[in-house]
């Protein structure tokens, strides 16, 4: 198998001190930090995925329900969209941009973010064909959050047809309580979820 590391929305805003904080979202920063450093030699492809919300709809509210709508979070361009600082050294091969118009939780939802393109811009490529076409068969998942995009990508990416392993240790969930639950949907559907212990 030739496999690619996708790390899922490890974004400012989605950690603590940011509009949408996940519990231990920094310290998840800094464990795939870590691990990309020790690892990427056994990646054919390091890849990131990033909320980027221009005019999502409903997605944003003022009076969120935390299910379907949200608070203000990751608007293209600002520091609480960028990558994680602890990511910024760190070797990947190509950023993905999901959510510009509407709501989008999974990275194969995600285009391709092209340097120096306008904000708006929505040329790139899918994450499914970009795979494909860099002989990438198995994706190993990591980010923010669990119960949401991680979830959401690790469906797709087994209904696309690619292996997918969710690395649990380097994930962290808005509702950890629900995390059993999640696991078992993923393992369901063919999702290879590793857990410590």
């Amino acid at each position: 198998m030739t496999r690619a590391l996708l790390i899922i929305d490890l974004q400012p805003d989605f950690c603590e001190g940011g509009a949408l904080a996940v519990a231990g979202g920094n310290a998840v920063a800094a464990a795939i930090a870590s691990d990309v450093a020790e690892r990427r030699e056994s990646y054919a492809a390091v890849i990131t995925t990033q909320d980027w919300h221009i005019e999502p709809g409903g997605h944003f509210s003022q009076s969120p329900d935390f299910v379907d709508s949200w608070p203000v979070h990751c608007v293209a361009g600002t520091e609480g969209a960028a990558l994680h600082p602890l990511l910024q050294d760190t070797a990947t091969d190509a950023h993905f941009a999901k959510g510009r118009f509407a709501a989008a939780y999974s990275g194969f939802e995600a285009r391709e973010l092209i340097a120096d393109a306008p904000l708006a811009d929505e040329s790139g490529t899918l994450l499914a064909p970009w795979l494909r076409e860099a002989g990438i068969t198995a994706v190993d998942i990591v980010g923010l959050a669990a119960d949401h995009c991680v979830r959401a990508t690790a469906l797709d990416a087994v209904a696309e047809g690619f292996g997918a392993t969710v690395i649990s240790p380097l994930t962290a969930a808005v509702s950890p309580q629900n995390l059993p639950a999640v696991h078992e949907e993923l393992r369901a559907a063919g999702v290879t979820v590793l857990t410590l212990g």
